[in-house]
């Protein structure tokens, strides 16, 4: 068994997961393993093993590897107090694998005390309620959902997935030859009797063995299914058969409610207060066919590239067959520092401030953010508060210039010469470009722009929303080019 799965502890009292192996594609069914590793099996210490194609360690010119880290805050911490993280060449830091073997070829499951880490805080947070679950490494989530897919559908299958969706899931699905089948949405994402309704009437040539979701934080809607949602989503999934890959990156940054208007727009984020989080669909998953897909590129930094996929053994097994025949795992310095800043320098408690903070930062963003959509953007877009994330998902009031096919270009033509640019619908859109126009309200179709309120300076808030409101305006008033002020400005 690999080292980074869970051993079943028959004093908890779980049952195993359910084998839903016949949702397999029929390429990964069956027992999958290197055809290299088939041949010469596992050699042991005792053996002089002259097998392998591996550098020996001496030849690797990087003999430490130090970084400074910033501490989250806390009630008995200072703010921008900072670790030093130290990784030497042969021997192990603590609970961290040392230079040599972070930097050495290892098997499709990743560092050992990176998955460690990664299991143990699946378990504090998550807690699975079946006893062979595990950890894997992954290159971040758009790696994670073209394997994950891999296993449920070939070549002209289709997946349910959200009616707006992230796009790197649609390139990946685009680009796998499977069809998204487009759920219906609402103000907390997809709608469990949409989707059960679209299994009952499915008169494509295969049934759909998987869904696809973004269930916190959902790109590019901002939408968060609230408990009972997931629950309903999961008792759909039980009833008709169906696999969940759970696309979870924005799961630590759901954030408390707006405050009132007379209220400081810093609202509850003080960053030592704790927050109840929406229980996950793993949470949920007494089966075992949820298969959960973690990111740190939200919540520590994106080109680390590393992330982590929770699910039943035997689907672990199959995705470390499809990790040793593409990216192997994760690069080994980037777990290392994880696994060294996790593990051996903030834990747990240090983990979860840092969290906390993000929550905050986030929270504020936000906050201010929507504020300035109400003083600029009124009666010009209309939106639901995200409650996770770092998405605006605002429908565009163009008035009579919606009808016309080329007023989304237009628009965002317009956003050009005024110097702001926001992403529109179209690349969303798992219906495809014919249908991007839908959905309609009285005949008229709804257009919409997704804004990121993360990078940007909060400062920038302001001046990027009257350039919006100016190209908007510009677009459903009489077609005139805007009256824009420099992009500069």
């Amino acid at each position: 068994m690999s080292p980074n799965v869970t051993t079943p502890d028959a004093s908890t009292a779980l049952p195993m997961a359910k084998d839903l192996s016949e949702l397999f594609v029929p390429s990964m069914r069956g027992q999958l393993k290197s055809a290299f590793k088939s041949v010469m099996g596992n050699p042991t210490l005792a053996m002089i093993n002259m097998a392998g194609g591996v550098p020996h360690p001496s030849t690797f010119p990087i003999t430490q590897l130090r970084a400074s880290v910033r501490s989250p805050s806390s009630p008995s911490a200072p703010r921008n107090r900072e670790s030093t993280l130290e990784l030497a060449k042969s021997c192990r830091s603590q609970s961290t694998e040392s230079l040599d073997e972070l930097l050495q070829y290892g098997d499709g499951c990743g560092i050992d005390s990176y998955c460690a880490f990664l299991r143990r805080y699946t378990q504090r947070v998550h807690r699975p309620r079946y006893a062979d679950w595990g950890v894997i490494a992954s290159c971040g989530n758009t790696d994670a959902i073209g394997k994950a897919v891999s296993l449920f559908c070939e070549p002209g299958d289709a997946i349910l997935v959200d009616r707006w969706t992230f796009p790197g899931a649609l390139s990946s699905l685009v680009s796998a030859k499977v069809l998204p089948a487009p759920v219906p949405m609402d103000g907390e994402g997809m709608i469990p009797e949409a989707l059960d309704d679209i299994c009952q009437t499915w008169s494509g040539a295969a049934p759909p063995r998987a869904i696809y979701l973004v269930p916190t934080g959902q790109n590019p809607t901002g939408t968060t299914m609230s408990l009972a949602r997931r629950k309903a989503i999961y008792a759909v999934a039980q009833k008709r058969n169906l696999a969940i890959i759970e696309d979870d990156p924005y799961y630590f940054l759901q954030l408390p409610p707006v405050p009132l208007p007379s209220h400081s727009p810093r609202g509850a984020e003080r960053s030592d207060q704790a927050q109840d989080l929406v229980p996950s669909l793993l949470s949920l998953d007494v089966d075992g066919r949820v298969i959960r897909l973690d990111s740190f590129s939200k919540i520590l930094a994106p080109n680390l590239r590393c992330g982590w996929i929770t699910a039943p053994t035997y689907i672990l097994d199959k995705i470390q067959i499809l990790n040793e025949s593409t990216i192997l795992q994760p690069s080994g310095l980037s777990q290392g520092l994880i696994s060294k800043l996790l593990n051996d320098t903030w834990g747990f408690d240090g983990w979860e401030a840092h969290l906390r903070e993000l929550r905050a930062v986030y929270t504020l963003r936000r906050n201010l953010f929507i504020q300035a959509v109400d003083r600029h953007l009124a009666g010009l877009v209309e939106y639901t508060v995200p409650t996770a994330g770092m998405f605006l998902w605002m429908k565009v009031n163009l008035g009579s210039a919606a009808a016309d096919p080329t007023a989304m270009p237009r628009l965002l033509g317009a956003m050009k010469k005024c110097g702001v640019m926001m992403a529109p619908d179209m690349p969303f859109s798992s219906t495809g470009p014919s249908a991007a126009m839908e959905p309609v309200t009285d005949g008229i179709p709804e257009r919409y722009l997704r804004a990121a309120f993360a990078l940007v300076d909060i400062d920038m808030f302001e001046p990027a929303l009257k350039r919006l409101a100016q190209a908007i305006t510009s677009v459903s008033d009489a077609h005139s080019a805007p009256a824009c002020p420099p992009a500069t400005s």
